[in-house]
């Protein structure tokens, strides 16, 4: 009997001992995702936004995808991009959904070619895999480009508001009532951050990585630079707002003497895939080389990685930064 109790004792309180430490790892889970600003999710909704201030990466999920970016230092670059872009997805999310792209775009390559062409699915999952990352850095540049078309008239404002008495801080939470998306809701977040107690420089700061334009950069040097030394920060913000805009008509007089070398490009990046297809009209059988011998598909594939390659050269010499 006596070991018989042991037994049944010892199992009451290891069974008791394992119900405790689920217990405490939910609880800590729930503390974690609160802290983040998720609230838990119901059976059968919608997974709950992310926090827009706040972000917890890799603490429940994601966290094979997140040392990774890390050991290759690129995390930081990562969530810089998606928090410019302004997309919620986290950096693991992201590496998830190209790993996803990938692998969707390869087995479909797969099936359709019946795996006779390894360089195609190979070229098919690549290109997928940075389909996620393309479109969040063409949001990225989107949203910037947004943000420096509408600065200028903030700056004006922001003078014309520390002309009538107001001081900087309320200037800031009138421009989020005054201006559009992205800039109200980049200044929206910046009022919030120095009314919580955060220094007014570390606030500049952050607006600067979120948004990586020059003329942000400005903009935080004058307003530093004036808390600093002195001076008349409206009087500032007036000739900045006429030099950005004075650089942006030196911009498009730019885009516009190298339009042509631009098209020019283009074109030659055009002619063989136009011949290629010529060829596959008016000669099949000397054109089907590329398609069936194994040879023709390490030349075809060679010859598409030098024209992307000459593509990108001519794009990179016409494009002038201003």
């Amino acid at each position: 009997m006596i070991p018989v109790f042991l037994l049944t004792a010892l199992s009451s309180m290891a069974a008791m001992a394992l119900v405790m430490n689920w217990l405490g790892r939910r609880e800590h889970s729930l503390g974690l995702r609160r802290l983040a600003g998720k609230a838990p999710a119901k059976a059968g909704g919608r997974r709950a936004a992310r926090p827009l201030l706040m972000q917890v990466a890799g603490e429940v999920k994601g966290r094979m995808a997140t040392r990774t970016l890390e050991r290759l230092k690129l995390k930081e670059a990562v969530e810089r991009m998606l928090e410019t872009a302004d997309l919620k997805w986290g950096a693991a999310e992201l590496l998830h959904r190209s790993a996803g792209a990938c692998l969707g775009a390869s087995l479909a390559t797969m099936a359709v070619t019946a795996n006779s062409l390894p360089l195609a699915t190979a070229g098919a999952g690549l290109l997928a895999a940075m389909v996620p990352v393309k479109l969040a850095r063409r949001k990225a540049r989107v949203r910037v480009q947004k943000f420096e078309e509408q600065f200028p008239d903030c700056l004006e404002f922001i003078a014309r508001s520390m002309r009538a008495g107001h001081a900087f801080s309320v200037s800031l939470e009138m421009v989020h009532k005054e201006f559009g998306e992205p800039l109200a809701g980049e200044f929206r977040r910046t009022f919030e951050e120095q009314n919580l107690g955060q220094p007014l420089d570390i606030v500049l700061k952050k607006l600067g990585h979120r948004i990586p334009s020059l003329d942000v950069q400005f903009f935080m040097s004058a307003v530093l630079l004036q808390k600093r030394t002195g001076g008349n920060l409206a009087e500032l913000l007036d000739k900045l707002a006429h030099i950005i805009r004075e650089r942006f008509k030196l911009r498009a007089r730019v885009r516009a003497i190298s339009a042509q070398g631009l098209m020019s490009g283009r074109i030659l990046a055009a002619i063989p895939a136009a011949v290629g297809a010529l060829m596959f009209v008016v000669n099949r059988q000397y054109a089907r080389f590329f398609v069936v011998d194994p040879m023709g598909h390490e030349l075809l594939a060679g010859s598409l990685a030098l024209q992307v390659v000459g593509y990108m050269i001519i794009k990179k010499i016409v494009t002038i930064e201003v």
